[in-house]
């Protein structure tokens, strides 16, 4: 992201502060260190310096590997239990050996995994690689009350209106990984271009994150996905959000803090029942019609399906509309923000 486009994450806090005292409420427990460390995936002990400016960015691969680290050990299954790298490969149809390299911090994963790894964690996973379901629900949660025309939308998420349409509609298209980032840089090229109009050029991107012209013409002409360092330099020269694994710690705090400014203003404009909130959020109907036709047995595996899910975003056994968002590994759950993109996802489309 470039300089001044950084979040200034102590206008934040302080932002923070100011709307949860207006509400009444103690601005501690949502600026709480666990908290933010479970939203931004940023190591607690880093986040004080973060906020303060006074500390250097890590290197690409551990951090990736840092963050992974983290989904582990607070998203876990509903036993309590780390999700073994068998089972979050095999939701993306990969070995679980191909996610050894990462979970021991000594190598990247390829993008595609990354995208995976990030699907079925539940996390956003950036302007590259989510899908059209929770880039479209992102791009509702940071858009300003009245304003949600399907070119702005389409502007925010890199997708074309026609999509988007398909998407509220609970029908979002499945496209392939290669196709859709390509289809999301040409978007960012288009869309974000130089003080003179014309797209900023391959060599220009590529030299943000020290690498040739050359090494984004595959990706231009529709015949392979970038590498993981590429993905992460194209979003942050472009200022689009990187995701969990791939944005840097002021990035994924200036996120988690402007997610949480977001929701409390929400409090103070929601003044409608909050189950409406909720069904108008989610094509409640549609799941209910659709789960209607299972049997007792089918039944019984969608509650336990859901657990997993609740489980993996920290909710599970959490009172609807309560609890303080702590980390779930000091043993009290969290929310993950307005959206997710977890692997069940596309059957509660808006």
């Amino acid at each position: 992201m470039r300089a001044a486009a950084r979040p200034d994450l102590a206008a934040l806090r302080r932002r923070v502060e100011e709307l949860s005292e207006r509400h009444g409420q103690d601005p501690a427990p949502l600026l709480a260190i666990p908290r933010l460390s479970h939203l931004s995936g940023v190591e607690p002990g880093r986040i004080p310096a973060v906020i303060a400016g006074r500390v250097a960015e890590l290197p690409l691969e551990q951090r990736v590997h840092l963050r992974f680290l983290r989904l582990r050990a607070t998203r876990r299954d509903k036993h309590g239990r780390e999700w073994p790298l068998a089972a979050i490969a095999d939701d993306f149809d990969a070995p679980g050996a191909s996610l050894g390299p990462l979970n021991a911090g000594t190598g990247l994963p390829r993008l595609g995994h990354a995208a995976g790894v990030q699907r079925f964690f539940g996390v956003y996973a950036g302007f590259l690689l989510a899908d059209c379901k929770s880039a479209v629900e992102r791009a509702l949660a940071l858009t300003p009350e009245g304003r949600d025309d399907l070119a702005h939308l389409s502007h925010l998420t890199g997708i074309t209106p026609q999509v988007i349409r398909l998407t509220l509609d609970g029908r979002p298209p499945g496209l392939p990984l290669k196709e859709q980032v390509r289809e999301r840089f040409e978007h960012l090229r288009r869309t974000r271009v130089r003080e003179d109009g014309q797209p900023h050029s391959l060599s220009a991107i590529a030299r943000s994150f020290d690498a040739s012209g050359q090494s984004l013409t595959r990706l231009v002409q529709g015949e392979g996905l970038p590498n993981l360092a590429a993905a992460a330099g194209i979003q942050r020269f472009f200022g689009v959000e990187g995701g969990f694994l791939l944005s840097d710690d002021t990035e994924a705090l200036g996120t988690a803090l402007t997610d949480i400014v977001r929701e409390l203003e929400c409090v103070e404009r929601q003044q409608e029942n909050p189950m409406l909130a909720v069904l108008r959020a989610h094509d409640v109907r549609s799941i209910v019609t659709r789960a209607g036709r299972l049997s007792p047995r089918g039944w019984k595996s969608l509650a336990d399906h859901l657990d997993d899910l609740l489980a993996r975003e920290g909710q599970l056994g959490r009172p609807a509309g309560g609890g303080t968002g702590e980390d779930p590994a000091a043993g009290d759950p969290t929310t993950e923000g307005p959206t997710t993109d977890g692997p069940a996802a596309a059957g509660g489309a808006r």
